[in-house]
């Protein structure tokens, strides 16, 4: 019972904060032509695709520019950025049909695979520390399994036979496909244009079960939480569906092949769709029943218990947030579209990159009251002078002595959160870089370079010189 109370209080109170906060543009983040965003596993580094094949990665704590990463090779606008589990690796997919995987501590160049078509989205592994393989999403054809270290690529097999249509042509189901691993990477969940979503072991190259989407609207987007419980599909028809995973976290592999052992009597898709069933479950819609429009980058919250999506409309920088049952809060931006959406992993903070390519930060308006604090007591002996002895007289007199180890044992024995569990992370994860400085205005560096200190500091001092260049955040107001 107080366990249930205690999870409906931090619900409520996460409501609370959740409708109160996002309210105003915190920050903005201004460097380049911003196309699409990622942060790290722990939220400490945010990694910005540019439009000229740049990558700039930002600390999100001092919001300074702590990693430039340039592909000498690459100048198109980069598609997608994602992440190793351990940060220490970041896949970079561009327009020029590129893959990248980069060293992000060593500012290395891993690998460059250049693909057959435009991969709109890349993804890692989710549990490979050394990320051999990655899930690649082109244009026109279907996902792709990567090979990082033999440059191998094998299409997912996507066709589902039927006895109504003839499936020999597998590009009719994908303009484009997306796709997602789930928690573990074990099965690779794939969204297709004729509003199904499929299971496939993408080791075997095998379809397990088919989930079919009411109207059979096309999926744009396949997004899991981050527990593995919940799968969000966008589609055409403007609805955003939430599913529950009913499936085991790990081993989904064996349970599917006993849910179809458990249909052996039927073949097919019907086969398909009734494995599906027992794989997922539509438990909401969500949608915007008085400005109907298309959603963009929709994902969850970092608890898996709220949805945010921006508005596809080309008007406005609108962007929702629904928990499971009601539509919570709609924040409102600059009068240009959204590009990309990213929920922090760790605090109640979105960022959007708008079309202009600005990464705006929504944060809590932190407005104090003091008057709602308790005052506070002073004790008689607060502010003497004590002895070692005498505050272990005292505690022997409250009777709370602690015996000694004991707080170093307790220390050692917290339970770490199941949200960053390392005890799969066979390397050491990268939560911060060093910040090396960089100057902002190319035309001041060149002149730092060919004048003398003299004139540097005329320089300096003119007016000219306090440009400022690009590469800062810029706090404004919105109004501003």
């Amino acid at each position: 019972f107080f366990i249930s109370l205690s999870l409906s209080l931090f619900s409520f109170r996460f409501l609370a904060t959740m409708a109160a906060s996002s309210s105003v543009v915190d920050d903005y983040l201004d460097y380049g032509h911003a196309k699409c965003i990622a942060f790290n596993r722990r939220g400490t580094l945010l990694a910005v695709g540019c439009k000229d094949g740049r990558c700039v990665i930002w600390d999100f704590e001092t919001r300074c520019i702590v990693k430039e990463l340039k592909d000498e090779e690459c100048s198109s606008p980069i598609n997608s950025v994602c992440w190793s589990r351990s940060c220490n690796h970041l896949l970079v997919s561009s327009a020029d049909q590129s893959l990248t995987l980069w060293d992000v501590k060593n500012d290395n160049r891993i690998t460059r695979i250049v693909l057959q078509k435009n991969p709109l989205q890349a993804r890692l592994h989710p549990r490979s520390s050394k990320p051999p393989l990655c899930l690649a999403c082109p244009l026109s054809v279907p996902p792709l399994i990567v090979d990082l270290n033999t440059e191998k690529t094998t299409s997912l097999h996507i066709c589902v036979l039927h006895s109504r249509c003839d499936c020999s042509d597998a590009t009719t189901f994908c303009s484009p496909t997306p796709a997602c691993f789930n928690k573990y990477g074990n099965l690779v969940y794939v969204g297709t244009s004729k509003g199904k979503i499929l299971l496939i072991d993408y080791i075997e190259n095998e379809v397990h079960a088919m989930i079919l989407i009411p109207g059979d609207c096309e999926v744009k987007n396949i997004v899991f939480s981050r527990n593995g419980r919940y799968l969000l599909a966008n589609s055409s028809d403007r609805i955003i569906r939430i599913y529950e995973n009913l499936l085991p976290l790990k081993d989904e592999v064996k349970a599917l092949d006993a849910l179809k052992g458990n249909f052996s009597g039927l073949k097919g898709t019907d086969k398909l769709q009734a494995v599906g069933s027992n794989c997922l479950t539509l438990i909401r819609e969500m949608q915007d029943l008085t400005m109907i429009s298309h959603w963009k980058s929709p994902c969850f919250s970092d608890n898996g218990e709220w949805v945010v999506a921006g508005s596809a409309s080309k008007g406005g920088h609108k962007i929702y947030i629904w928990d499971k049952a009601i539509q919570v809060k709609i924040l409102e931006g600059p009068k240009e579209s959204i590009v990309d959406l990213a929920w922090h992993p760790a605090r109640p903070i979105v960022v959007s990159v708008c079309l202009a390519g600005k990464i705006h930060v929504w944060a809590k308006d932190v407005s104090e009251n003091c008057s709602v604090f308790v005052p506070f007591v002073e004790r008689e002996d607060e502010f003497d002078l004590k002895s070692p002895e005498t505050e272990k007289e005292v505690k022997r007199s409250k009777g709370d002595e602690v015996e000694e180890g004991e707080i170093v044992e307790n220390v050692e024995n917290v339970e770490k959160g199941l949200d960053f569990s390392d005890s799969d992370m066979s390397q050491e994860e990268l939560c911060f870089l060093p910040a090396s400085p960089t100057y902002n205005v190319p035309e001041l560096t060149d002149k730092l370079i060919r004048s003398s200190p003299e004139s540097v500091d005329s320089n300096n001092s003119s007016p000219s010189g306090d440009t400022s260049g690009e590469g800062t955040n810029r706090r404004r107001t919105p109004s501003q």
